[in-house]
């Protein structure tokens, strides 16, 4: 059962140091794939499919319904178990449907639940993992400041 001010996303969160990423995109765009990827990376799965969002002291928190909390799909493997995150802030949302064409992009935000957070969108290049590993380290520097 969720809270009155829950607001559930067809999407995919994983977490590194106490930082969420929240995976979104259309059906099969590979957001679970994504996830497994950073998974190998060290970051915990928080929610695969359905991710529950809710503003907490000024921060917007993630976490799984407790449904299908601890399990990711593998297409073509099956549903996997994984190491789950606690309830985490979300550090950013990865939009895969929106494609990162510029070398240094300028920082887009969306306000969800009055929350404003960080919006990256997809790069098509060997590095996105890993430089996604990066960012929930360390974050980033905004080009335009």
């Amino acid at each position: 059962m969720t809270q009155n001010s829950d607001l559930c996303l067809h999407s995919t969160c994983v977490a590194l140091d106490g930082r969420a990423l929240v995976i979104r995109g259309a059906a099969g765009s590979g957001k679970s794939g994504l996830a497994l990827q950073l998974m190998a990376y060290g970051a915990e799965l928080v929610a695969d499919d359905r991710v529950l969002l809710r503003p907490l002291d000024g921060r917007l928190m993630a976490r799984a319904p407790q449904a299908i909390s601890g399990m990711i799909e593998a297409r073509g493997v099956g549903i996997l178990n994984a190491r789950c995150a606690r309830e985490s802030p979300v550090h950013a949302i990865l939009d895969l449907d929106r494609v990162e064409l510029e070398r240094l992009p300028a920082q887009v935000f969306e306000t969800i639940l009055g929350i404003s957070v960080p919006v990256l969108g997809r790069a098509q290049a060997a590095h996105f993992a890993p430089a996604l590993i990066q960012y929930l380290k360390c974050g980033a520097i905004d080009p335009d400041a």
